[in-house]
């Protein structure tokens, strides 16, 4: 690593002072940040550690909306039963050392291209709240570890509707325990959304052709006929665009079956 300073906030208006220094760096949980470090891939002047920001911290219900602070941990996230897709999609996060560092907030502002919480905060039509203003998810993800934040904005907290039925299905690499192909279907009065992660060079995207047939039919059978393009897919040592373009529209069914 290179040599740099660490702050410790106590609230969140301190921690966005701290974050006006030239090349300082948001701290969560760290998991995907200390390895980044290790790897000398990121030199940051300061490092502005969150997990004492007690305003970022815990889960509240109010009406039909869960709010969870960005800098709650995955594992309280898996105890909360307000969500259970969300809830049952954070306790298969990593191992029990990640969902015990691992924040939120941390996951949504990398947004790493197989991430889990991109995609049920894409489905789920979640609001993004930063110490400056609140983004909607639609506008929030802009493409591989790429989002709306600006230069020292930090996510201070993260609003999910709660949907009428939901599921994440998620096919593991079993190594990183990252998706290599992960499908959140969330429905709502309105209509379902299908957030798609681990597959496209894009990063996380909404599959809009499954979405229009699901709100007419919410059925695995209703997507009979549809597929996804292996265009801008991923190809790796794990799975070829075909294969990922495949696994969509696999992995979009047994949600649909699952929140049925």
């Amino acid at each position: 690593m290179y040599n740099f300073d660490v702050e410790k906030p106590g609230t969140i208006a301190e921690a966005a002072t701290a974050m006006r220094v030239e090349d300082a760096q948001a701290l969560g949980g760290g998991q995907t940040l200390i390895p980044t470090l290790k790897q000398r891939l990121a030199g940051p002047s300061k490092l502005v550690s969150l997990k004492g920001v007690a305003e970022m911290q815990g889960i509240s219900k109010d009406g039909n909306t869960l709010r969870i602070g960005g800098a709650t941990i995955h594992a309280a996230v898996a105890a909360e039963g307000s969500y259970s897709a969300l809830a049952a999609l954070a306790a298969h996060i990593g191992d029990p050392a990640v969902r015990n560092r691992g924040t939120i907030g941390g996951s949504l502002a990398n947004n790493d291209p197989a991430a889990c919480y991109p995609a049920a905060a894409l489905a789920s039509g979640a609001t993004i709240v930063t110490n400056t203003r609140e983004i909607a998810a639609d506008d929030y993800f802009q493409g591989m570890f790429d989002t709306a934040l600006d230069e020292g904005e930090i996510i201070t907290a993260v609003s999910f509707p709660i949907p009428q039925a939901a599921n994440y299905q998620k096919f593991v690499q079993p190594a990183s325990r990252f998706a290599l192909v992960g499908v959140f279907v969330a429905k709502y009065t309105d209509g379902v959304r299908v957030a798609v992660t681990g597959a496209s060079n894009e990063g996380v995207f909404r599959w809009t052709e499954a979405e229009t047939a699901l709100s007419a039919n919410f059925s695995a059978t209703a997507l009979d006929g549809l597929s996804v393009s292996p265009d801008n897919m991923i190809t790796d040592l794990h799975g070829s665009a075909t294969y990922r373009a495949h696994l969509v529209k696999v992995m979009t069914g047994r949600a649909v079956t699952a929140a049925s």
